[in-house]
């Protein structure tokens, strides 16, 4: 994650809305169906809007989905990430077992 963002999504108010939308969502990636694993904002967060509510903790802004939708939402062009790599729900770069 980055630093600016890191007091935000290690808050009370983003793990308890992070905590009630998977629930909302019954646990599922909401573009393939599979497991959900990460809490993605469709309006990426930025310096500007992080403090903002209606971006960073609104249910519309929000959308569950598993490793894989997350990744090739950030990668859309399929050459960003090489095989065996992806992002942690915390936006780590991690080796793919």
């Amino acid at each position: 994650m980055k630093e600016w963002a890191r007091f935000f999504y290690k808050g009370s108010k983003w793990k308890k809305c992070r905590a009630a939308y998977f629930t909302s969502q019954h646990g599922l990636c909401e573009r393939c169906g599979g497991v959900g694993k990460i809490v993605h904002h469709v309006i990426y967060l930025t310096p500007n809007n992080i403090h903002d509510p209606d971006v960073s903790l609104s249910f519309d802004n929000l959308e569950l989905l598993c490793h894989d939708c997350h990744n090739k939402e950030h990668f859309k062009d399929d050459t960003a990430l090489r095989d065996g790599f992806a992002f942690d729900a915390n936006g780590d770069l991690i080796l793919l077992e």
